[in-house]
């Protein structure tokens, strides 16, 4: 069996020049003495995912850029392919769960992409766009198990190491493991000492599971659909996301559904960003104590995901 392609810090390097004025460099906001944010919601289309996919999209040749993209995602995927498809002058077929907030449809709307509509569960998703490619001849934008994914997502853990070369800890979501993996990657490479904690809602933890036996476990639609973190409701890991964090990732934590919308009214309130729930997640293992400090001087740098919250969840949110 073939070694899986493990990413570099000079992937992800390369991968930075080529976002380079496309995807923003988000800035390292204060939250306290010793804790920054890094909100990636003030990305372009509102999330992190804009990192990997105008990486894999502008690593394509122009033949394969010219036969059109496919993916399948939730929303902020969705939505960042749709983006830059657009900006690269690619066609793009998007698959997504009839329930996608109406917010991240309307952002793969605004962008052109074409929208085929499926069930809840991933997997239905990843096989609708499996056959688009085989009868259309699209080429698969995956959402997360990909090196050229892993390298763009690892650009945000490049960003925070640079920005704070004295980080101790980086607590990141973990869905399909393409951010977690590749900020994970970046970090140890860069900072080796720095702990990286990777944070999933108790509803859908499947990565914990995986990460504490060994090997990949698969939850069901029907398990993950139960947490409000959309963006968080994978089956799975990816198989290549999974080896990454198995090297690089030292500590998985859970959170409630309550912890997480306390985080998003605190953030709201507090550091006046608009956060979903998804990226939520980091926000509601620090607050909770989930993801626990070593020492009161620990610099850590909480990773905020993306900022699509449909509104009147949002509002039912803030008032409760």
């Amino acid at each position: 069996m073939a070694e899986p392609h493990i990413v570099s810090v000079d992937e992800i390097r390369e991968a930075a020049e080529r976002i380079r004025g496309v995807a923003t460099r988000t800035p390292l906001l204060r939250w306290d003495d010793t804790t920054w944010l890094k909100p990636e919601s003030l990305q372009p289309i509102g999330a992190f995912k804009m990192r990997g996919a105008y990486n894999k999209i502008a690593s394509l040749s122009e033949a394969e850029r010219a036969r059109g993209v496919v993916t399948y995602s939730s929303g902020n995927h969705a939505q960042a392919v749709a983006r830059a498809a657009r900006l690269l002058g690619a066609t793009a077929v998007i698959c997504m769960p009839r329930d996608a907030p109406r917010i991240k449809i309307e952002g793969v709307e605004r962008d052109g992409a074409e929208i085929q509509f499926t069930g809840m569960d991933s997997e239905e998703r990843h096989a609708l766009a499996l056959r688009l490619v085989e009868e259309r001849g699209l080429v698969m934008v995956e959402p997360y198990d990909d090196p050229a994914i892993i390298a763009g997502q690892g650009t945000c853990g490049l960003e925070i190491v640079e920005d704070l070369p004295e980080v101790t800890s980086v607590v990141v979501p973990v869905s399909g493991g393409g951010l977690s993996s590749g900020v994970a990657t970046a970090v140890k490479a860069l900072a080796p000492s720095a702990r990286v904690i990777g944070v999933e809602p108790e509803l859908a933890a499947d990565a914990k599971e995986s990460l504490e036996s060994g090997r990949l476990v698969t939850w069901t639609a029907e398990q993950t659909g139960r947490t409000m973190a959309d963006g968080l409701r994978t089956n799975s890991l990816g198989p290549l996301p999974f080896e990454h964090l198995r090297r690089f990732m030292d500590e998985i934590v859970t959170v409630s559904e309550e912890q997480m919308a306390d985080a998003i009214r605190q953030l709201a309130r507090r550091a006046r960003l608009v956060v979903e729930p998804s990226g939520a997640a980091s926000m509601a293992a620090h607050l909770s104590g989930a993801a626990a400090r070593t020492d009161a001087d620990d610099a850590r740098v909480i990773v905020i995901s993306g900022g699509n919250i449909d509104p009147e969840l949002f509002q039912r949110l803030l008032a409760g």
